[in-house]
């Protein structure tokens, strides 16, 4: 397995999660069930993938703006959960966010996959393409609650 197909099943996992979420109503269990999944997902996913993804792709001029770029937009996903941690959860105001979230989400995985992923495979070789999966899949696991 190569670093895309291992960072492509989190990707996946995420847009499932992110559907699941804006379709929940209210302060229900099954609110919080689903964003605490998306959450989880989310931050085990950002931190292994800019361990071993992003900052490696950094040593090469091609690779700073795109990992620069991603990282900001995992920022703006912890921002947008951080005030979804601080929102009623039964709120409008809760589901108007999540609903930006879950679009933020959609987008960044679309741009990563469409856009970077074929920077990236030009810039990494085989071998460094599987050893950071390994590497990823460690991360991301430790990461997971």
């Amino acid at each position: 397995m190569d670093i895309f197909e291992a960072l492509r099943e989190s990707h996946d996992r995420q847009r499932s999660y992110a559907v699941a979420l804006i379709k929940t109503h209210g302060d229900t269990p099954e609110r919080l069930e689903a964003y605490k999944q998306l959450k989880a997902e989310l931050h085990a996913h950002a931190t292994a993938e800019e361990r071993h993804f992003y900052i490696p792709l950094m040593a090469f001029d091609n690779g700073m703006d795109l990992s620069r770029h991603a990282i900001s937009e995992h920022h703006e996903m912890d921002e947008m959960m951080e005030e979804l941690d601080e929102t009623e959860m039964s709120s409008a105001a809760w589901l108007i966010t999540a609903k930006k979230l879950s679009e933020k989400v959609h987008h960044h995985l679309k741009e990563e996959e469409q856009k970077f992923f074929q920077m990236a495979g030009k810039l990494l070789d085989n071998k460094q393409k599987e050893s950071l999966a390994g590497q990823y899949q460690k991360e991301y696991k430790a990461q997971l609650p």
